[in-house]
């Protein structure tokens, strides 16, 4: 089955498309708050399908990024207690705030720059820094380092891999995409009997 290939096409067609700038900086704005899907799906192909806008569209992602992480900050600095409380309690992330809690307390900013620039959902963190009364400006410049980093990283694998890295991707993307499935499914598996 060639689902991911189809969607593969689909996602390169709609990266050229002429608002797909700006939702590349809504999905990435979003994704630093409450969104799931991380922004590097969007950029990787608008990277390929516009080589010639790779590192526009890197700073583009950063800054999105960054100013959704702001927001974040703000949410739980200032929303915690009726916003961010009740769907902690409602979604039973009181363990897994604990743990977040306990590595700010460890690691200070450093978690912020390492959330920034691996898949470790960033918009937890964003949230944790506010409520937990994190100095803005180390903040800030830990998740502008971070972002930029991971987002100009793909960017440049992808410029530089050009032509033969999307060739490359497109044979594959039907194996990573069910490789990627069976992933989540075992982890989901794994959570439900743990």
């Amino acid at each position: 089955m060639k689902i991911f290939t189809v969607l593969y096409d689909k996602c390169i067609t709609w990266a050229k498309h002429k608002y797909a700038s700006t939702y590349l900086a809504l999905l990435t704005f979003c994704e630093s708050i409450f969104f799931p899907i991380p922004p590097d799906v969007m950029l990787a192909p608008m990277v390929l399908a516009r080589p010639h806008k790779a590192w526009w569209l890197a700073s583009l992602t950063s800054i999105s990024s960054v100013l959704g992480g702001i927001v974040g900050y703000l949410l739980g600095a200032y929303l915690y207690e009726p916003v961010v409380l009740p769907f902690i309690e409602m979604m039973g992330y009181q363990s897994k705030f604990a743990t977040i809690t306990s590595y700010f307390n460890e690691y200070g900013v450093w978690i912020v720059f390492l959330a920034g620039f691996t898949p470790i959902p960033y918009k937890i963190f964003t949230v944790s820094a506010g409520m937990l009364s994190m100095a803005f400006f180390p903040f800030l410049i830990a998740s502008a380092v971070g972002r930029s980093m991971r987002f100009f990283l793909v960017a440049g694998i992808l410029y530089w891999g050009g032509e033969k890295m999307e060739h490359k991707i497109r044979q594959y993307v039907d194996i990573i995409g069910w490789i990627v499935i069976a992933l989540i499914v075992t982890f989901i598996v794994y959570k439900q009997f743990n």
